[in-house]
């Protein structure tokens, strides 16, 4: 069996690429998808705002975080070998680059493609003057009314500025003291950033009628001259700013998580700023004037052409234009959970009872599958309790929902609701509430952890005794994400799956620090030791000239216990393949510590999100699915569980799954030892290769339908 790799063996700085770049190299991958014609138009505008969104949050939490550490002195060294000033230097220096592309994209290709399809974003002055005055009009009765402008002087300090807020920096002159003054508009983030200029036209005879945008801040700027009479309107310019928005709570000293969590989320609004955007023809004196007030660095300045904040494309991709969109798809229900010759609806906990049954979300349907669970669980009179875990569900949750009628028909409900996921803790607050009103037995876990799990345990009193019904996923009960995101889950009456969930519930309601779990893997205790001796356990198998092979699918991968104990597969000749969406401390391909491991990326329609870790196990592979992505705050920070399948059929599906993601003909990124990503999306003949989105959806057998995407 290869040694331990040790540093002396390896440089630290040669072992790991650095998870913040990764994270921004993810981020390019995404701008790539808008940059490429052989999508939908409106697919590739929705990638810009995906990208601006994206980023907003790595500057909210990462950038911020880096920042804080470095000013408290408690930053160190990254796990790259970069000190915290230099990775500070780099992190700002690549997204000044990547928004400066950012913005390029839109306006050397994406405007010009939408404006060909007749959808362009005007400014003020290429209206026509009867269209103005319809604008007028808005203004007056919908936007002047919600305005509230700040002047600073003596009188006024230099107002506060919220985070993420678009606003207008004005510079007025009296003109009876000739003296020049500075104010500031927000503009309302409750108002349609982009006004349609068209919406009430008459249709034009057009097959697909034009759609003309105009940014809100440009009709606001119209009429500075009504939020300051008598006053002279020199210049205006649109700003933004970026501010930390991480929560910081410290569970051991409060009594009530629920209260603290409250006043932290008012604290949040006034954290420092790490970012400002401003448009690229601000003047000098105004710019200064920004930079100051905010407290900002040079390198934190980044001046962009208008408009600034490419969030709102988003409305612009909903515009209801099919032909400039991915096609609509109908999401199945899967054979063992579909009527068979009935009209009567198919009895859940019956076809759960015959086999276990894997899903593959988008692609199955979420409402006809653990929605339906779940709300024939609250419905069935046999069924005595339910267990749930939720992390982050929808704003008209039909889990939520499902819940609470168990609860009123005197079902023990139990939810574990995780208040501390990050920008949505406020609704998670809210549905806390909500659900212990209704009676549930609500609870957030354990003191100094998230609960990131995703499981339900449904138990049910049948003529034999006793049934426990399960449901094991790798993403959140959550029925819009679930159309949007690809995540895999298993509902099974395993007996020992039943009894692994009631102890792991059981520690999140009560005390068992020691609990054992038979088929789940459960972090902080067991996960990354249990992931570790798996991997081991492929070097002995290739030592002993029995099959062996690591397979790991994940959003992002920086444990550096894991990292090694797959560089030393490696270096044992066991072949390893990551296909990771987002982050990636893996260097492959390097001679004497990686060469056996190769990296993929797919991105597409949906956001790959499902966990799946195959080993080839000397010819009887074992798989596990989960929540769990190898990142130190989700292996010793969060409550995770990792379920080993047993199926054949069910293995056999994912490892199909697996080694299509790597597959030569699938269109996917290549990672090399660099840390540089390739995008490979087309054969030696230029013919595009296999999406593997489409592929799945095409090959789903034509099963009982579930709602049309």
């Amino acid at each position: 069996m290869t040694s331990l790799i040790r540093e002396s063996d390896q440089p630290q700085v040669r072992r790991f690429l650095d998870r913040e770049l990764s994270w921004l190299a993810f981020n390019e991958r995404v701008l790539e998808l808008a940059r490429d014609p052989d999508l939908p138009l409106l697919e590739r505008a929705r990638f810009l705002a995906i990208f601006a969104s994206n980023l907003d949050e790595f500057f909210m939490v990462r950038v911020a975080g880096l920042k804080r550490r470095i000013a408290t002195g408690l930053a160190v060294r990254a796990a790259s070998g970069l000190e915290p000033r230099d990775l500070l230097g780099r992190i700002r220096a690549r997204a000044h680059e990547l928004q400066a592309m950012h913005a390029k994209v839109f306006a050397g290709e994406i405007a010009p493609a939408l404006a060909d399809a007749n959808i362009t974003i005007v400014r003020w002055d290429q209206l026509a003057e009867d269209e103005q005055a319809r604008l007028h009009t808005f203004f007056r009765e919908q936007v002047f009314p919600v305005l509230t402008p700040l002047a600073v002087d003596p009188a006024h300090p230099f107002p506060y500025i919220s985070g993420l807020s678009l606003n207008l920096a004005v510079v007025l002159r009296n003109p009876v003291t000739e003296k020049e003054m500075f104010a500031r508009v927000k503009v309302p983030q409750l108002l349609p950033r982009l006004v349609n200029v068209d919406a009430d036209e008459e249709p034009d005879g057009q097959e697909f009628p034009r759609a003309r945008f105009v940014p809100l801040e440009d009709i606001i700027a119209s009429h500075l001259d009504q939020l300051f009479p008598g006053m002279e309107v020199l210049e205006h310019h649109t700003f933004r700013v970026t501010r930390q928005e991480d929560l910081e709570v410290e569970e051991d000293d409060v009594e009530n998580l629920l209260k603290a969590l409250e006043k932290e989320l008012l604290r949040r609004k006034f954290g420092p700023p790490v970012r400002l955007e401003v448009a690229e023809d601000i003047g000098p004196h105004m710019r200064d004037l920004l930079v100051r007030e905010m407290g900002v660095s040079e390198s934190e300045v980044f001046p962009l052409p208008e408009p600034l904040d490419l969030r709102a494309l988003n409305l612009v991709a909903d515009l209801d234009r099919p032909e400039l969109r991915y096609p609509k798809y109908v999401a199945v229900t899967p054979r063992a959970l579909s009527e068979v010759e009935s009209s009567k609806p198919t009895n859940i906990f019956d076809a759960i009872k015959r086999r276990d049954v894997l899903l593959h979300h988008p692609y199955d349907s979420f409402s006809t599958t653990v929605q339906a669970f779940l709300e024939q669980a609250a419905d069935d009179p046999q069924v005595l309790a339910i267990k749930q875990t939720l992390y982050r569900t929808s704003g008209d949750s039909p889990i939520v929902d499902a819940l609470i009628d168990a609860a009123q028909a005197g079902k023990q409900v139990l939810a574990v609701v995780e208040i501390k996921a990050r920008f949505d803790e406020e609704a998670n607050i809210s549905w806390a509430r909500k659900l212990e009103r209704a009676g549930v037995h609500v609870v957030y876990g354990i003191v100094g952890l998230k609960t990131h799990a995703k499981l339900s345990l449904v138990v049910r009193q049948e003529s034999d005794g006793l049934h426990r019904y399960c449901h094991v996923g790798t993403g959140n009960y959550n029925p819009k994400t679930a159309r949007l995101y690809e995540d895999l889950g298993m509902l099974t009456c395993d007996p020992q799956v039943g009894e692994d969930l009631s102890r792991l519930f059981n520690q999140l309601s009560g005390y068992a620090p020691k609990t054992a779990y038979r088929r789940l893997l459960v972090a902080p205790r067991s996960l990354r030791t249990g992931l570790v001796d798996r991997i081991e356990r492929e070097i002995a198998n290739h030592d002993a000239g029995r099959p062996a092979g690591v397979k790991v699918k994940v959003n992002s991968i920086v444990d550096e216990v894991v990292i090694d104990a797959l560089y030393r597969a490696s270096q044992a000749g066991v072949p390893v393949d990551v296909v990771v969406r987002g982050i990636c401390a893996i260097r492959p391909g390097v001679p004497g510590l990686s060469e056996n491991i190769r990296v993929r990326s797919i991105l597409g329609r949906f956001l790959e999100h499902s966990r799946v870790f195959w080993f080839a196990g000397g010819g009887e592979p074992v798989v596990y699915i989960g929540s769990a992505d190898m990142m130190h705050r989700n292996l010793d920070r969060r409550v995770e569980a990792m379920l080993r399948l047993r199926d054949p059929r069910d293995i056999a599906e994912l490892d199909e799954l697996l080694t299509l993601s790597m597959d030569p003909g699938t269109a996917s990124w290549h990672l090399d030892a660099e840390g540089v990503w390739t995008r490979h999306h087309h054969d030696a003949e230029g013919k595009p290769l296999r999406d593997l989105q489409s592929y799945i959806i095409a090959s789903r057998p034509p099963k009982r339908s579930g709602r049309r995407r």
